[in-house]
């Protein structure tokens, strides 16, 4: 019986790890191969890409590092951990308008600098932020760059100071660290309140499966029955085909010149196709030679 193998778009629930679901599928698909494709904090909800045997391979090489996320905010309210699950920190009685808002949003468009916050998975010192700040410890932590592609106030209400903004920013940005930065340059604080990631890693929310779903089709259909080919992660790249001499080949570790695979190569990363026309991996051509750079078939 061969290895299942596959990526699938779950809709993590709030109140879950992202480990939790992988914990969850781990038994619904009996494999302990299995990974997610970026962190969602336990409030969260929305799109979470997990990877299955073979596939697990690509959770750290996905090209697209694009994240859209629906976040609700509060300001005149600031805590520890920078959402509404935190320790109170301050509060303001300040007024926030929402042109105030709307003059302020372009400033957080871009490449910008940004503290990630102390409940997180970013290391220092080879700990984790979070690590730090359960043991009661703050630790200065240098500004990152993220890039922003753009924020759209969707709703917001003047006398609450509650809001809803859609973000569209690119891996490694934390929606409430912006909320934070928002608030204090407003002067009254600021904290999420909720967030829905609504894409991720190529899938929106529709092509997400609840918990319930997947265990309901493993059980009925068999497990690669909700599994999606793992190059479909990987569609940016063009494709490259081999025939069935050359397949032997590249799979034997042998880097292949440009006239074994064409004279029209040009140089990059392609998605690599054996004689049969599974997918083999990605490869890079340069300098005359296609090399592998990740290979799915062992």
């Amino acid at each position: 019986m061969s290895e299942i193998s596959g990526m699938i778009a779950v809709y993590k629930p709030g109140g879950w790890t992202s480990f939790d679901v992988v914990a969850k599928l781990r038994g619904i698909m009996k494999t302990k191969k299995i990974g997610h494709g970026g962190t969602l904090d336990p409030m969260a909800e929305g799109v979470l890409p997990v990877f299955v045997g073979k596939a697990a391979k690509a959770c750290d090489i996905l090209p697209d590092r694009r994240k859209c996320y629906r976040a609700g905010f509060q300001f005149g309210l600031s805590t520890d951990t920078e959402d509404i699950t935190g320790k109170v920190l301050s509060q303001s009685g300040r007024p926030v308008s929402r042109q105030e808002i709307e003059e302020l949003l372009p400033d957080f468009i871009g490449t910008i600098p940004q503290v990630p916050p102390m409940y997180s998975a970013v290391k220092i010192g080879g700990k984790k932020l979070c690590e730090l700040a359960r043991e009661g410890r703050t630790v200065e932590r240098e500004p990152r760059q993220v890039t922003v592609r753009s924020i759209v106030l969707e709703d917001y209400d003047p006398v609450t100071r509650q809001g809803i903004m859609d973000i569209d920013c690119e891996k490694g940005t934390y929606v409430r660290s912006l909320i934070r930065d928002m608030g204090e340059r407003l002067g009254s604080g600021g904290t999420m309140t909720s967030l829905l990631r609504t894409y991720s890693g190529g899938f929106g929310l529709s092509d997400c499966l609840s918990l319930e779903t997947i265990a309901k089709s493993v059980s009925e259909q068999g497990a690669q029955s909700v599994l999606m080919p793992v190059d479909r992660a990987f569609a940016v790249y063009d494709e490259l085909h081999l025939d069935e001499r050359l397949t032997v080949l590249y799979k034997n570790g042998v880097r292949l010149r440009t006239e074994q695979v064409g004279t029209g190569t040009q140089e990059g990363t392609y998605r690599v196709y054996g004689g049969d026309g599974c997918f083999l991996g990605l490869g890079h051509f340069a300098g005359g030679c296609l090399r592998s750079l990740k290979n799915f078939f062992v």
